[in-house]
């Protein structure tokens, strides 16, 4: 599977993701993913950023929130319509541009940072996305992103529950196997019923790496590696958000951040 292919799926999905998440039902996002990946932001305050794969923008919004100059690209054209519709209700200064991550439309060293919120595990070659990135940073310039963890993101995965529905174990296998466009259907599912009826189920295409691949990704485009944290959840989100107690067991999610060496 390619770029074009992947990003088709992308756009198929982009109505339903669009009105589930904004609905408050991406609560693996809204209350765990996103709060830690701006903890260990640094500040953007006056910076020009890039967000890579942006989505419908949610994630976009808060970089620019916090004060930075944010340009932001997608593949899929109905994420970037939802997201300039947020940008001309709410002007935040931002602007989207529906693009490849693959094939960035931007000079060398245009932006001082860049993230990636989930999005680079989504991309069927992503060597190529993060060595674009790694061309359009300044020297000094940093990269942000997070991505389902490679060693519990495998070809193989099952979530282990005890009677009372409890998840006390993440059975993984497969972990060498690079899974090159497998097909995964699925809603968020934190969503009622009443609010599911009538959507389509993601079709989401999965591309795993294992962790040393992505560290590999990073050091051989020249990047060097400052910061690396796994996210999980607390008890009092756990009793507000029942449906994260699994992400308590094991890491879901890893984040990354790395700069490219100043000249």
């Amino acid at each position: 599977m390619d770029s074009k292919e992947a990003g088709t799926y992308w756009e198929g999905n982009a109505e339903a993701w669009t009105k589930l998440s904004r609905a408050g039902y991406d609560t693996y996002r809204d209350r765990l993913n996103t709060p830690a990946f701006f903890a260990t932001l640094p500040s953007v305050a006056g910076l020009t950023g890039l967000d890579v794969g942006c989505g419908e923008g949610h994630n976009t919004r808060l970089l620019a929130k916090r004060g930075a100059r944010v340009r932001a690209i997608d593949v899929s054209e109905t994420f970037v319509q939802h997201a300039l519709e947020a940008e001309q209700r709410n002007p935040l200064g931002i602007e989207y541009t529906v693009a490849d991550a693959c094939d960035l439309p931007f000079e060398n060293g245009r932006f001082d940072f860049a993230t990636a919120f989930m999005s680079l595990m989504d991309i069927p070659e992503p060597e190529r996305a993060i060595a674009e990135v790694h061309r359009v940073l300044v020297p000094g310039g940093f990269l942000q992103f997070s991505i389902c963890h490679p060693c519990f993101d495998t070809a193989h995965r099952v979530n282990l529950r005890n009677e009372e529905g409890m998840t006390y174990a993440i059975e993984v296998g497969n972990y060498f196997e690079n899974t090159d466009g497998r097909i995964m259907e699925w809603l968020f599912s934190a969503a009622p019923a009443e609010a599911k009826e009538g959507l389509t189920p993601f079709r989401v295409p999965r591309f795993t790496r294992t962790l040393g691949q992505w560290l590999s990704m990073l050091l051989d485009v020249g990047f060097a590696i400052e910061r690396i944290a796994e996210p999980r959840p607390s008890d009092k989100e756990v009793r507000r958000c029942p449906n994260m107690q699994d992400a308590q067991v094991v890491a879901y999610f890893l984040h990354v951040r790395v700069r490219k060496p100043s000249d």
